[in-house]
């Protein structure tokens, strides 16, 4: 008879992958992600975090990983201890361009708004966007291996959810500030009901539905009353 099975720790981002570029490449590394590409409605948020290696705050990880009390606490130690930039992506640019590109002009964005130049960049995912300003390396669950792209993720979550939370406070009727505008059975139910507004991603196939849907010409709906 075997024994039961044990579940192993998850492991923890460090500091190695940032060590290796600065040999590198001489100079900072920033760490960037993105918050945002999956949801319904509201933007995409990107942030660029350059840690000060002598400073970095305890329990960074993947924002996904951390309750949003702990979120919280640790994005306000980002901020009085690193070097950040944050660009917010608007559903214009979404239904334009499309997801993918907004969420790659934002790294741009926010590499060029670091208030100092870094050497290398770590960028979550598996794509580096063209033209990118600096030397660039794409990791796979890089906000699991990189205490910068923890911090970017961090940041970009962060953000992100205080922009839903304060949408919702003009159009209730959808919930984002429970949802923050993912595609939840309880946003779908509000959409059916009453339609999507000027937030919602008309380029996303659930919202292109709903606007076929919708009677010739029917108005959208107005923000709620405060």
């Amino acid at each position: 008879m075997g024994l039961p099975a044990k579940s192993l720790p998850l492991p923890e981002p460090s500091f190695d992958l940032e060590a290796e570029l600065m040999d590198q490449y001489c100079g900072p590394v920033a760490g960037i992600d993105e918050a945002g590409r999956g949801p319904w409605a509201g933007p995409v948020v990107v942030a660029a975090v350059i840690l000060n290696p002598d400073r970095i705050p305890k329990g960074l990880n993947d924002s996904k990983l951390l309750a949003p009390e702990v979120r919280e606490d640790r994005y306000a130690e980002i901020m009085a201890t690193s070097i950040v930039s944050v660009v917010i992506g608007p559903v214009m640019r979404i239904d334009r361009d499309n997801i993918l590109q907004a969420s790659l002009w934002g790294m741009r964005a926010a590499y060029r708004r670091l208030r100092v130049p870094a050497g290398s960049a770590l960028i979550d995912g598996n794509i580096i966007p063209r033209r990118f300003p600096c030397k660039a390396r794409a990791v796979i669950g890089g906000d699991g291996l990189s205490l910068s792209v923890a911090a970017a993720s961090i940041v970009a979550k962060v953000t992100r959810d205080r922009l839903m939370v304060k949408l919702s406070r003009r159009y209730r009727r959808y919930a984002w500030d429970s949802n923050k505008g993912y595609g939840t059975p309880e946003h779908a139910a509000a959409i059916k009901k009453h339609g999507v507004c000027t937030h919602h991603r008309r380029s996303f196939s659930p919202i292109e539905r709903a606007l076929r849907l919708l009677e010739n010409g029917g108005a959208l709906p107005l923000p709620d009353e405060d």
